[in-house]
């Protein structure tokens, strides 16, 4: 009688080991190397992406992962929690990033020009050198946020909290304020173009040779 060759074993508990396993390695790997790492899985992931041990989809809890420099572009990271996050130099170009978490997350040089961070908590987010063109952030919470030299030309910042927020040297050209909120925010430097209506709250500083009057930033 011939013997007969083991048959993989492909049960749900077989596949969930397999993958804890591949989480410990992705762990270990990371703790020696400081790497970012992608592997994709085929079964019980949100996405079948998992990148440092963060499985990239809709309400991923990734607080302080490492995500520096990751292809994420057209990701959907919707309600996700990425608070104290590395996300800098990531590609999030055109990512679905509704409610997402990244308080206090290093966001700086990412792309995330065109991505939707409706109703996302950025505040005390560094994002200096971001390209944020196109973005959508309606209602974002930008409260203390660093956006020294970021790019937010035709960005809708439509009822954003920019409270507090550095702005020096940003683009914010063609940007749509209406009903954002710049009390104490640092625009010193901004490149700004056009009039922008409905505003809320007095910014600390202004760029030279511009005025506030009665919630309108223009040229004065």
């Amino acid at each position: 009688m011939l013997p007969t060759a083991d048959q993989p074993d492909t049960s749900p508990r077989s596949r969930r080991r397999r993958r804890n396993l591949i989480a410990v390695a992705v762990a270990a790997v990371l703790a020696i190397t400081g790497t970012v790492i992608a592997i994709t899985v085929s079964g019980g992931s949100r996405s079948g992406t998992i990148i440092n041990g963060c499985d990239i989809g809709p309400n991923a809890q990734c607080p302080k992962a490492n995500l520096g420099g990751a292809n994420l572009s057209g990701a959907n990271l919707d309600s996700a929690d990425l608070t104290d996050a590395n996300l800098g130099g990531a590609n999030l170009s055109g990512a679905f990033l509704y409610g997402a978490n990244f308080t206090s997350a290093n966001l700086g040089g990412a792309d995330l020009s065109a991505a939707n961070l409706a109703s996302a908590n950025l505040s005390g987010a560094i994002l200096n050198g971001a390209n944020l063109g196109g973005a959508y952030l309606y209602g974002a919470n930008l409260t203390g946020a660093y956006l020294h030299g970021a790019d937010l030309s035709v960005a809708n910042l439509s009822g954003a909290n920019l409270a507090s927020a550095s702005l020096s040297g940003a683009n914010l050209r063609s940007a749509y304020l209406h009903g954002a909120d710049l009390t104490d925010a640092d625009l010193t430097g901004a490149d700004l173009s056009g009039i922008y209506l409905g505003t809320v709250g007095v910014p600390r500083a202004l760029p030279t040779g511009w005025v506030l009057v009665d919630g309108v930033l223009q040229e004065g």
